[in-house]
């Protein structure tokens, strides 16, 4: 097993023999034929071999003249990866994949070429590899992670398990060799292997690649810390070891008597362990127990609770210390039975009871649950579905992953730091299935990870069989069924507050969202229609043939609408503005023989803010295409059997009109009354625009109706369309004044529809 030199070292099983060249970092350095060595013992087939050390020849020829930053030649670095690689019993595919993961990136090979040289297989692997290496840490500083390059190598990893199983053989054989690197790139370098290497490693179950690469984080972001617990570690070793044999001993004669097969071993607690424990949670050293443990492998599962009752029956054990792994195996498939004992002497040791495939499983995961079986016809797909059925989580990794596009990259880190990585309480559907969550999750979650609909229609819940409320508490082993309704009316806003998942709040949020579209696009349909059609009023028309002249097929298709509410919709949102439209179907003023301006008996107009001179009674209305507010300047247009239309003097819309102009004028008490206007209000695009600009308007208690934004992808910049209410044309200047004081603003214009 894996131990601590007293020099605070860390030391692997394999020990180089006294004549092996060591690398940078005290590991051996390997040549192909150690590589061959390896899947020798369960690759057999003569072409598979070769096509093995073709990979190999190829990149030795393709990398030759090419030094890694420790001064050996490149190509050990891919010996290496394809040693691990082979170590942890992968496909022939995989172990050339190994080999060929940098030789896209840095060399003149192209994807096509590894295709026509090791096939379709191998080169889909390596354009994976390629795309995730392209990711330069180098250009990354500790305080500047990007979330967006993780959420890549995470999308990378995420479409073949075979690409993850080699991106973690080269991070681990870079991290064996990281002291040749500057000390700020070891500390990113350490920083990353942590942050989304390690945690993936452990939901793998691959247990010696994660403890490794924990421990050499460490190494390098707590040297004093790792250290300490490595001395201590050592004396603690040190001084336990005559009652470690002891206990071995009086073991090995008990399950001899009984003539149960077994091999006894023991094993170390990796320092990153330790490490959390007391720095994370608040742990002393002397309050770990199972520092040291026996390992005790034997042949079935019934041999390994005979075994436990054997030494219960002989040594007492720690209350609330036992824990069956067995018949409830984690999510990343471990299986074990632990318990915690006092030996005769008073000293303390943890016991792991398990048969040698459990064994296997617990040292490499789901690499030796999937090891490569020769002349067993292998499907890439079908192995990537077994393993989506087997490690459930993976299932959901896979399902976030591809829901990401509509996250922002920190908000999928974070879904898949709290989500996946810390999922630690373990559910089961009414049918057996195990849904993985965190701690504090509660029905909602879980009805979310069964199924966004599941969520959104739930209306009640079972957990053991009791009808609980929605926001209960969920701990591992409750059994949950959802209660669903065809007719519920679906999420609120209170359960926000409910779930924990971040993956169940999205999902909330987007069913919220869409819900409040449906809300706003009635509100814009029925507002472009009034638009278009007091338009079309202005000039003559009355609302049949207005209907009857935009009801045609090629002005929705010259627009790209499918109907007239989606035309309406755009008409609101200045896409097109209705005199765009009567430029396109070419419409002429109704010929108007007699102005009449149209009196409306006992017409209360007090409220109006425009007057007429010498006039009185007349119908007035403010233009709603530019939305004209006290204080600018302004004319009233005459409309056949409408009145007066107000419209500010620099509207478009009345340019060619001057024959059916009037003077018009703003009263002088107006009294307190606000005016809509729409604003256009160009930025440089960035996270929280819209929130800041909503900001500003509720601090300066602005009335805001209406806010929309539009992304231009081509130079990132975007234009946020708002309705405001102000009394006068001296607010709106202030208000301009505030929003171009705010970062990225730098235009702000008024509509005119």
């Amino acid at each position: 097993m894996d131990e601590i030199k007293h020099d605070g070292s860390y030391e692997s099983d394999y020990q180089p023999a006294q004549t092996e060249i060591l690398q940078n970092g005290g590991y051996p350095m390997h040549t192909f034929d150690d590589v061959k060595e390896i899947f020798s013992i369960y690759i057999h087939d003569d072409n598979d071999t070769k096509l093995i050390r073709k990979a190999y020849e190829f990149v030795e020829k393709k990398h030759s003249g090419i030094f890694r930053k420790s001064g050996e030649p490149y190509v050990q670095h891919l010996i290496e990866v394809a040693y691990i690689c082979a170590s942890l019993q992968a496909g022939p595919i995989t172990i050339c994949a190994g080999f060929l993961h940098d030789v896209v990136e840095d060399t003149d090979t192209t994807i096509e070429d590894i295709k026509r040289l090791f096939g379709a297989d191998c080169a889909r692997i390596v354009d994976s590899l390629t795309k995730i290496q392209r990711l330069k840490l180098s250009k990354r500083t500790e305080e500047e992670f990007e979330a967006e390059d993780h959420r890549k190598i995470f999308l990378g990893m995420a479409k073949d398990v075979r690409v993850i199983i080699i991106k973690l053989a080269d991070r681990l054989h870079n991290m064996r060799t990281i002291a040749a690197l500057k000390p700020e790139r070891q500390r990113a370098l350490a920083k990353e292997t942590l942050e989304v290497f390690a945690p993936i490693a452990h939901r793998l179950g691959i247990y010696k690649v994660e403890s490794e690469l924990e421990d050499l984080s460490l190494k390098v972001l707590e040297p004093d810390q790792y250290h300490k617990i490595a001395s201590s570690l050592n004396e603690k070793i040190e001084n336990r070891s005559k009652a470690l044999n002891l206990l071995k001993k009086k073991i090995a004669d008990i399950l001899l008597e009984h003539k149960i097969n077994f091999e006894i071993e023991s094993r170390v607690k990796s320092i990153y362990s330790i490490y959390k424990k007391m720095f994370v949670k608040g742990h002393s050293f002397n309050e770990i127990y199972d520092f040291l443990a026996l390992r005790i492998i034997t042949e079935s599962e019934l041999n390994c609770y005979e075994i436990l009752g054997l030494i219960h029956a002989q040594f007492k054990p720690l209350p609330g210390r036992f824990k069956d792994y067995i018949a409830n195996p984690k999510s990343n498939m471990y299986q074990s039975l632990h318990t915690t004992i006092i030996a005769g002497d008073g000293n303390i040791f943890e016991v792991q009871i398990r048969t040698k495939e459990m064994d296997e499983i617990a040292e490499t995961g789901v690499a030796a649950h999937w090891r490569y079986k020769e002349g067993q016809n292998y499907n890439a797909k079908q192995e990537q579905k077994e393993i989506e059925e087997k490690l459930h989580w993976f299932r959901d990794f896979i399902s976030i992953s591809n829901e990401s596009k509509d996250q922002n990259a920190q908000e999928y880190m974070d879904t898949l730091s709290k989500d996946i990585f810390e999922a630690n309480v373990f559910i089961f559907t009414p049918k057996g299935k195990v849904i993985d969550l965190p701690n504090g999750s509660t029905p909602l979650d879980f009805a979310y990870r069964i199924h966004t609909k599941v969520g959104d229609s739930a209306v009640g819940a079972l957990v053991n069989g009791v009808l609980v409320p929605l926001n209960t508490v969920l701990k591992t082993g409750d059994v949950v069924e959802i209660k669903t309704s065809k007719s519920a009316p679906g999420p609120n806003e209170s359960w926000l507050n409910i779930v924990k998942t971040n993956s169940a709040k999205s999902h909330i949020k987007k069913f919220l969202a869409k819900k409040n579209e449906d809300v706003i696009r009635v509100e814009k349909i029925a507002r472009g229609k009034t638009i278009l059609f007091d338009f079309f009023r202005d000039r003559g028309y009355d609302d049949n043939q207005t209907m009857s002249l935009i009801s045609t097929e090629n002005l929705l298709k010259n627009y790209q609408y499918s109907t007239l509410d989606d035309l309406f919709v755009g008409i609101a949102s200045h896409r097109p503005t209705p005199g765009a439209i009567a430029d396109f179907l070419k419409i002429k003023r109704n010929d108007v023989k007699e102005v009449k301006l149209f009196k409306k008996e006992n017409l209360e107009d007090d409220n109006c803010p425009v007057t007429v001179d010498n006039q009185t009674g007349f119908k007035i209305n403010l233009g709603n295409c530019c939305t004209p507010i006290p204080g600018d300047p302004i004319v009233g247009y005459v409309t056949k059997g409408m009145g007066i239309t107000v419209h500010r003097i620099t509207c478009p819309n009345i340019s060619n009109s001057k024959s059916r102009l009037i003077d018009v004028h703003w009263k002088t008490d107006l009294g307190i009354k606000s005016y809509p206007v729409d604003l256009v209000i160009e930025c440089t695009d960035r996270v929280n625009l819209l929130s800041d600009i909503l900001n500003v308007f509720n601090s300066n208690k602005i009335k805001c109706t209406e806010i929309s934004a539009k992304l231009h992808p081509e130079n990132m910049t975007t234009s946020v369309f708002a309705q405001i209410y102000v009394s006068d044309s001296n607010v709106l200047l202030n208000i301009f004044a505030l929003l171009k004081g705010m970062k990225d603003i730098y235009d702000i214009k008024r509509v005119i529809h």
